[in-house]
């Protein structure tokens, strides 16, 4: 009887202690604004910024892990819409639309903005002419050829970028002849180095941050300057003229959190958003959507440093 009691109470010991150790790693497991892990989708266009501020995210908090999946605006966007993904990145913001369409769900989205991008029109490098009318580039979508260029070359035709040139043209289709498209950025860019006459339209951020395999290849090409519609003047993708608003292809990029409770989607948007999050952006080309603040030592007498 003696025996057998000890085994009982050997049984209750190990089942106790393996719940506690269950309790305990249910717990480190819970996720936080800080730690945890989380898939976001974002925009194809803009991967580059986000995985920089991914990298320095999970590097100053180790218990986070944020993987990312690139994707079209359009396979983004209704990703999110029908809750195969809860947070993205992306340069537009949530229309009327689909804003009811989240109410009707009962979720209520964050949207922080956390930068300004622009769209780039590129060429080859042997082009002289580094100059282009936006009115130019309109033109040649809504089907009028043009003697100066033989195409427009696209990433993809559900991207950002195409979305964004086709509201500006007022067109709901692309023309069949003289326009073409990839998958990439980088194949855009890669296509227009070695072809000459062909304007290529990508995301900025692109050029400003390119991968270690496209670092020579962006070499062979020329970021044009753009004149805008109610301009006389060119103007570059550059990060004065995005804050003097000058350049006429700019869009605000934004994190949207549909997670509906306090996870790691929020703490990643305050990061991006926050003071560290905009020194990365500033210094990725982009503009912060805050300039980071920079304190000042002001010393009333020169102190001579002890050699």
């Amino acid at each position: 009887m003696l025996k057998y009691s000890k085994v009982a109470g050997l049984v209750v010991f190990v089942f106790l202690f393996a719940m506690c150790n269950q309790k305990s790693k249910n717990e480190t497991d819970k996720e936080t604004i800080l730690k945890g892990s989380i898939d976001i989708t974002v925009d194809e266009t803009i991967k580059p910024i986000v995985e920089d501020q991914v990298a320095v995210f999970e590097g100053t908090y180790y218990g986070s892990k944020i993987s990312i999946t690139p994707k079209s605006e359009s396979e983004l966007i209704n990703d999110l819409l029908n809750e195969r993904t809860k947070v993205v990145v992306t340069s537009r913001n949530l229309t009327k639309e689909e804003l009811a369409r989240f109410k009707k769900s009962k979720i209520q989205p964050r949207v922080t903005p956390f930068a300004t991008d622009a769209i780039a029109f590129i060429s080859n490098k042997s082009n002289n002419d580094t100059l282009i009318a936006l009115k130019t580039v309109i033109d040649f979508m809504q089907g009028k050829t043009d003697p100066r260029f033989d195409g427009l070359v696209f990433d993809n035709p559900n991207s950002s970028t195409v979305r964004y040139m086709k509201d500006l043209a007022k067109v709901k289709e692309l023309p069949a002849k003289g326009v073409f498209s990839f998958k990439t950025n980088d194949e855009v860019i890669k296509f227009v180095s070695e072809n000459d006459g062909m304007i290529g339209v990508v995301g900025v951020n692109w050029l400003s941050q390119p991968s270690p395999n496209m670092a020579e290849v962006v070499k062979n090409i020329n970021v044009l300057s753009v004149k805008g519609l109610n301009s006389n003047k060119y103007y570059s993708p550059t990060q004065n003229d995005l804050a003097e608003l000058k350049y006429p292809l700019a869009r605000d990029l934004f994190i949207i959190n549909c997670q509906g409770y306090t996870g790691l989607g929020m703490g990643l948007a305050s990061f991006m958003s926050g003071d560290i999050g905009q020194r990365i952006v500033l210094k990725s080309g982009l503009l912060p959507v805050r300039t980071p603040g920079r304190k000042l030592s002001i010393r009333k007498e020169i102190i001579k440093d002890k050699e």
